[in-house]
């Protein structure tokens, strides 16, 4: 079973028992080992290519899923900005910050 979820303004497709990393999340919901739900699920579907659309959500369908990490420090990224024929550089780095969840349960 899968399901496609709505999550920091974007769809993700979720297998049960998946590990993802959505935007960092508050310190009081995210703690290790405390249930999150998502309840905006757009498609439930099953393997064997039967699926529920929702118009936009699926009615009553919720993706439950577990903290296992609250902070997460994703790749870093660096900008560099110079202008040509002068002596102009600039170089600043970017780390997001990111939960990891396991996904637990699918809930048509």
């Amino acid at each position: 079973m899968y399901a496609i979820i709505e999550e920091s303004g974007g769809q993700r497709r979720v297998h049960q028992g998946d590990e993802i990393l959505v935007d960092l999340m508050s310190e009081k919901t995210a703690q290790v080992g405390s249930a999150v739900t998502f309840d905006k699920v757009l498609v439930v579907g099953e393997n064997n290519g039967s699926a529920k659309f929702g118009q936009p959500y699926v009615a009553g369908a919720t993706v439950t899923a577990e903290v296992l990490e609250p902070v997460v420090l994703g790749e870093k990224v660096y900008i560099q900005k110079f202008r040509e024929k002068k002596a102009w550089r600039k170089k600043t780095g970017h780390r997001q910050r990111y939960t990891r969840l396991k996904v637990t349960g699918i809930k048509a």
